[in-house]
């Protein structure tokens, strides 16, 4: 019954995405799960913290990463916060449970070379038909706006500005950003557009971007083995996914001298705190370029 009620409030009133509702869901099931085995008369509404430590006990005996742990502490805060202030319990068991510390994880990057290979000799990778010119683009979008792979499966042809060669995303809780492109980039999602395009004219504002056999918008799945699949052509880094062209594209423009209060706009992070880990980055750039050229190091 509580989980419901919290789902409801996710879905209607936070607006959270589906996948966002799936991570909840899975998470506090999995801990229903566990804590059902383990205790008697057990039911989300009697949780204490010292099920909710046993449960983290049994997370860590089976080698899950302080990041995932974390992950699921954070769905049981939230629901337990949402519950205490709807009356649905008196005291929230997951008041007195702090995060497990994590490694500080720097984003995986390509090269600034491996980019060039990847779209300056894009014909050597990319077919020349509707497919290729397709997953090119999709390519190129989201090195060149660092977008997020759900922003990219959402775009519709009104969020394309011709005129003022920008983009509008549609990003988490549904905030929007405006993204500027360059005008060879703009022409190109326009052709695509015009060669993909719906007969009827009347619905193409509305229509995706991107969409797949049946005219739907396309699976994240599917956009992630695209990238996945051109990015292990140029690249020998372990992650290869819509996210390492994230961090390429914001990587890139700090090395070249972009403000970070910028990029944590264009990227659309809450906080600053989130796009400060690209100075590392940044960092170990410059001190490979001092021990390179100067004469004492």
């Amino acid at each position: 019954m509580l989980l419901s009620k919290f789902i409801t409030y996710l879905k209607y009133e936070r607006r959270c995405s589906e996948y966002t509702l799936r991570a909840y869901i899975n998470d506090i099931k999995k801990f229903s799960e566990f804590a059902s085995g383990n205790f008697a008369l057990f039911s989300l509404s009697t949780v204490d913290d010292k099920m909710i430590r046993r449960w983290i006990v049994y997370l860590r005996e089976r080698n899950y990463k302080p990041a995932s742990i974390n992950r699921k502490i954070s769905s049981l805060k939230r629901m337990y916060k949402f519950a205490k202030l709807r009356g649905y319990v008196q005291v929230n068991p997951v008041d007195k449970i702090i995060f497990q510390k994590k490694a500080k994880r720097i984003p995986s990057f390509l090269s600034e070379a491996e980019i060039q290979k990847l779209f300056d000799f894009s014909q050597q990778f990319f077919t020349d038909d509707i497919v290729g010119r397709k997953e090119l683009l999709i390519c190129e979008l989201f090195y060149n706006s660092g977008m997020r792979l759900s922003e990219l499966v959402n775009l519709r042809v009104s969020d394309v500005d011709f005129v003022k060669n920008a983009i509008k995303v549609h990003g988490k809780r549904d905030k929007q950003r405006v993204i500027p492109l360059m005008p060879s980039l703009i022409c190109k999602i326009n052709s695509y557009i015009n060669e993909s395009g719906s007969e009827n004219l009347s619905s193409l504002e509305d229509m995706y971007i991107f969409k797949n056999d049946k005219g739907c918008k396309l699976y994240p799945a599917f956009v992630y083995r695209i990238v996945n699949k051109y990015l292990s052509l140029v690249t020998t880094v372990a992650q290869r996914s819509p996210h390492t062209l994230r961090h390429s594209f914001a990587t890139h423009l700090l090395n070249n001298g972009a403000d970070i209060n910028i990029i944590k706009e264009l990227l659309g992070h809450a906080s600053l705190t989130s796009t400060e880990v690209y100075t590392h980055n940044s960092f170990e750039r410059l001190k490979q370029v001092y021990k390179q050229a100067h004469p004492r190091a």
